[in-house]
């Protein structure tokens, strides 16, 4: 939901909530902010008896000089010195009033007299009655709160029970839940068809097993395709994710489940992670959990992801029917020809094109929900992709696992000032192949296009201590960081566009493997809810992605305008305001905000 305050000493508050993030700007255009210092900002939320400042991070160096990892400041002392602020530790269908107090110097005697700016927001639910209920996993364990909380511990090695569930339970985020609710919601004599790529975690497993010996019919298509391998070296690599799903079915007895092992088109990937249900007596397709999260350890806990459930018959009925073309297991088998290969691709290419049309053009998507299988034939798809990205008019996310697409960085670097501030999450650094015969092709500020990318603070410096990552905690192997696919175009907008699913926004996904995605146009509660969600990874990764290029290694600012300050600690002047001036990445930020539609008084 967006809101708007009223205007108080000339400042304004702008506000997106999602389920379990609230995204603030605020317009200080109208208000005489010299020397203004931050904000100290209070909440009162359920349960509140009275408003409570929140905690800050940094702190002013001449009230604490040294401040360690166990250092606790409120940001009534050491106020929030920015106009771009989240709240991350909300919960779901709740009201929560703010109040953003202007604060002037000294440090030491802070001038807190100034009006506040309050407004007061509603977080998104998670409710039946809804089409959509998303479920983002934490995908940061790489921050200050687990390091604090948990010491860094992988969550296998902590011995107390209890904290070790919360553990788990932070790193899931309600994910597992809402996965593991979805399938024990489903009665006897309904049934759960299922298509997964990586199919080991044991909790969702047992689940399907429980549903089966309860009378639901469960029916699974799971990815067994034989990509083993012997390198030069004579090392032998066995097939993955074949063998782990394999032994997994195995030691779950779920075998009876298995409707086929996918093993066609081996060098490509059946990358679904979906489950559709049918229910009632008729076995009517009812509702799809879809989006990036495999059933994994590292998909639940680890790397970022997102499950989305979905209540629309018309829906499910499509992806039933993309179930039941890939029941026959088309494609070809390992040791065909090339060309028997080649006709048994474009067989089933054709067949996954008549399951339902879809738009060749961004402009085209219609209002509601279009879903997008694969493989596909040409690149139109990601074509649209591509400019659905580069096209917006204000604002364009996204999230990009496996690197940044040729196609995008050529409509990219075109941008200029004028255009769309874009935000790229990728799960490492865009750096120069140095295998690669092709020139590099940079995109940075200069394009409007800022960065950011999976990393941590490796040492500890003043209260920021040290941080670990998913491999480190052994839970992640491929991907440690960004693993959600998804693409916002104006999603602050009247005609929001968000695309998710299980492909990574390349020629392969589209081209080869097994994927689904779904286009979702013109519904407000779904892009901003991905829109918060987007914001907390990024901005969370960014401040460690400058750090790192910066203070913490010797390479050059990915991005000139950073504004990730080298510094950890507050300004004790008015200097920190210079961040805001016209065209820098946080002058941006606000604009995004002040420039949203639909915002309801708060």
């Amino acid at each position: 939901m967006r809101f708007v305050s009223a205007v108080s000493g000339g400042y304004r508050l702008f506000a997106v909530t999602g389920t379990n993030t609230v995204s603030f700007a605020v317009d200080f255009s109208a208000a005489n902010t010299a020397g203004l210092l931050g904000f100290a900002v209070e909440r009162q939320g359920p349960g509140d008896s009275q408003p409570k400042y929140l905690p800050g991070m940094k702190v002013f160096r001449s009230i604490i000089p040294n401040p360690t990892e166990t250092t606790a400041v409120s940001t009534k002392d050491h106020p929030v010195q920015s106009f771009v602020w989240d709240d991350f530790t909300v919960d779901y269908g709740k009201a929560y009033s703010y109040w953003f107090h202007p604060v002037k110097g000294p440090a030491a005697n802070l001038d807190r007299s100034a009006p506040p700016i309050k407004i007061t927001v509603t977080t998104e639910d998670h409710a039946a009655t809804e089409t959509h209920d998303i479920y983002f996993n934490r995908g940061v364990a790489s921050s200050q709160a687990y390091a604090r909380e948990f010491d860094n511990q992988k969550p296998d090695d902590i011995t107390d029970p209890a904290k070790q569930k919360r553990a788990f339970a932070w790193l899931s985020r309600g994910l597992d839940t809402a996965l593991l609710k979805f399938i024990s919601d489903v009665p006897a004599g309904d049934i759960l068809l299922g298509s997964f790529y990586e199919f080991s975690f044991p909790a969702v497993l047992d689940a399907l097993k429980a549903a089966l010996d309860r009378g639901v019919k469960v029916r699974l298509i799971v990815d067994a395709k034989d990509n083993s391998s012997t390198d030069k070296q004579g090392h032998f690599h066995p097939a993955d994710p074949r063998t782990a799903n394999m032994a997994a079915v195995q030691t779950a007895n779920l075998g009876a489940a298995i409707a086929l092992w996918r093993e066609h088109d081996p060098s490509d990937i059946q990358h679904n992670k979906f489950l559709v249900r049918l229910k009632g007596a008729a076995l009517t397709p009812a509702e799809v959990w879809t989006g990036s999260t495999n059933i994994t350890e590292s998909g639940i806990y680890g790397q970022t992801n997102v499950g989305h459930r979905v209540r629309d018959a018309a829906l499910a009925q499509l992806y039933t029917d993309y179930w039941n073309a890939m029941l026959p297991d088309p494609g070809s088998a390992k040791g065909d020809t090339k060309a028997v290969a080649t006709k048994a691709k474009a067989a089933w290419r054709t067949t996954v094109e008549k399951l339902g049309a879809v738009p060749s053009k961004w402009a085209d998507i219609q209002p509601g929900i279009t879903p997008v299988f694969s493989p596909r034939s040409g690149g139109a798809m990601l074509a649209l992709y591509v400019a659905a990205l580069a096209e917006s008019k204000s604002l364009a996310c996204i999230t990009l696992a496996f690197g940044i697409n040729e196609d995008f960085k050529t409509r990219l670097v075109e941008n200029n000032a004028q255009s769309a501030v874009t935000f790229l999450l990728l799960e490492t650094e865009d750096l120069p192949n140095k295998r690669s015969k092709d020139p590099f092709v940079a995109i940075n500020s200069t394009n409007n296009v800022y960065k950011a990318w999976g990393s941590f603070i490796e040492d500890p410096v003043y209260q920021w201590v040290r941080e670990t990552n998913m491999r480190q905690l052994g839970i992640a192997t491929h991907v440690a960081y960004i693993h959600s696919k998804f693409l916002l175009h104006d999603p602050l907008g009247t005609d929001p566009i968000v695309a998710t699913g299980s492909a990574n926004f390349s020629a392969d996904s589209v081209n080869d493997n097994d994927e689904n995605m779904l286009l979702i146009r013109g519904d407000q509660r779904v892009a901003d809810i991905y829109f918060t969600e987007f914001n907390r990874l990024f901005f969370h990764y960014y401040f460690r992605s400058v750090y790192e290029s910066t203070e913490h290694g010797a390479k050059p600012a990915a991005n000139p305008s950073a504004d990730a300050s080298s510094s950890l600690f507050l300004d004790e002047t008015d200097g920190w305001l210079t961040k805001y001036a016209p065209h820098t990445l946080r002058s941006k930020r606000v604009g995004v905000f002040t420039a949203m539609a639909n915002a309801q008084p708060g």
